[in-house]
C-alpha cells in the first residue's frame, strides 16, 4: 500500500494518535489508582486520604504498618476495615483499625492510636477519608509521647502534611506539659 495519498497519511496519523491517547489515559488511570498519596508527618509516620485495597501493594513498598482511622460505613463506596485488613495481610503489612468519629477526637481514640503505633513496626501509614482526622489524631498522640515534638513542631508537621490542627493548640500544649520524660533523659 502506498502511503503518499493524503487521506492514508491522515488516517494512520489519527489511528496512531488514538492509540497514544488511549495508552496515556490508561497509564494515568493506573497511576491514579495505585499511587500512594502519602504525606509525611514525622520520620517513619505519614498520612493519606482513603486508600483502596489495591493500594496495599504500593503501601508495602514504603510502610510496614497501615492504620485505618475511618469508621466503617461513612460512604457507600468506601472499602470496609475488614476488606482493608485482608488486603494488608495479603501484602504482609501489619494493620490496625482505630476509627475516629467526626468532631472532637476522644481521648480513648488517642490512647488506642498510641498503642497501635507503639505495638507495630514502622514506618506507619495512617489514613482516613481526607487525612484530616489521621493528622489531628497523630498530633495528640505525638503531644503525649515521651520525648515527642513540641507544640509548634507538631502544628508545623501537620500543616506541612496539608492539614491543620491549630484549633487543637491548647489541647496539644496540655498534653505536652503533662507528658512523661523520655526514658534515659534527665528530669
Amino acid at each position: 500500500m502506498k502511503l503518499s495519498h493524503p487521506l492514508s497519511v491522515f488516517l494512520i496519523a489519527v489511528a496512531a494518535g488514538t492509540v497514544g491517547v488511549a495508552g496515556a489515559f490508561g497509564a494515568s488511570r493506573w497511576h491514579e489508582h495505585h499511587e500512594l498519596p502519602a504525606h509525611p508527618l514525622a520520620p517513619g509516620i505519614a498520612i493519606s486520604e482513603q486508600l483502596q485495597p489495591g493500594a496495599m501493594s504500593t503501601a508495602r513498598e514504603h510502610f510496614a504498618t497501615v492504620i485505618d482511622m475511618r469508621p466503617d460505613g461513612e460512604a457507600a463506596d468506601q472499602p470496609s476495615s475488614g476488606q482493608m485488613a485482608s488486603a494488608a495481610g495479603a501484602q504482609q503489612l501489619q494493620f490496625a483499625y482505630v476509627p475516629v468519629p467526626h468532631g472532637d477526637i476522644p481521648d480513648a481514640v488517642v490512647d488506642r492510636l498510641s498503642e497501635a503505633m507503639a505495638s507495630r513496626p514502622g514506618p506507619v501509614l495512617l489514613y482516613c477519608r481526607s487525612g484530616r482526622r489521621a493528622a489531628r489524631s497523630w498530633s495528640l498522640v505525638e503531644a503525649s509521647r515521651a520525648g515527642g515534638l513540641g507544640v509548634d513542631e507538631i502544628l508545623a508537621a501537620v500543616k506541612a502534611s496539608g492539614q491543620d490542627a491549630s484549633d487543637l493548640r491548647a489541647r496539644i500544649a496540655q498534653r505536652v506539659k503533662a507528658r512523661r520524660p523520655a526514658p534515659g533523659s534527665a528530669s
